[in-house]
């Protein structure tokens, strides 16, 4: 199993549809947002999540949950 794909299954173990998390932007700002769909490899290259009051999808390497 490749890295990625053990990155998405150790984000969807950990990690529920609708959980809030910390969102890191371009400028290093954290927004608090919440997961709108499990992570997936996107593309075959780079495992995201969709977060709500966003478009599109992050990286996990952006996203962490809320301690």
């Amino acid at each position: 199993m490749l890295r990625r794909d053990l990155e998405v299954e150790e984000w969807n173990k950990n990690h529920k549809v609708g959980e809030e998390v910390l969102l890191r932007l371009d400028g290093g700002e954290e927004v608090r947002t919440r997961t709108n769909s499990v992570a997936r490899v996107l593309s075959g290259h780079t495992a995201v999540v969709w977060l709500e009051g966003f478009s599109g999808c992050w990286a996990l390497g952006r996203v962490r949950g809320v301690v």
